[in-house]
């Protein structure tokens, strides 16, 4: 599973670079997540726009990450597709992560 970060003073921005974090790339997808996020700051802002297909495993994964990083660290999601955005509304994890339409609102709301 590849993904890319960029780090700024207070946040990573992690963007997934595939279309599915499904069964087959769960397992790869938390360890890219744990070694990206090893020294990442306050918080981590997941970038999923790319992501067209979720499925129990893969929000399973982002939910362990969410884990990994707590409670020093933050993570928030951004960019979901709308058919990520229904799992997440159909399983209520929509209340459990912050959730921005787009990366460019979750980057203003963590720089100000």
């Amino acid at each position: 599973m590849e993904v890319s970060a960029k780090t700024e003073d207070r946040f990573c921005v992690v963007s997934v670079l595939h279309e599915r974090i499904d069964a087959a790339a769960a397992l790869e997808f938390k360890e890219a997540m744990r070694q990206t996020t090893a020294d990442a700051p306050g918080v981590v802002i997941l970038d999923l726009h790319r992501v067209d297909f979720i499925d129990s495993s893969g929000l399973g994964a982002i939910v362990a990450t969410m884990k990994h990083l707590t409670p020093q660290r933050a993570l928030v999601l951004a960019g979901l597709t709308p058919a990520v955005e229904k799992v997440f509304k159909l399983t209520r994890m929509d209340s459990v992560f912050s959730v921005f339409g787009t990366l460019d609102a979750a980057l203003t709301a963590h720089r100000a």
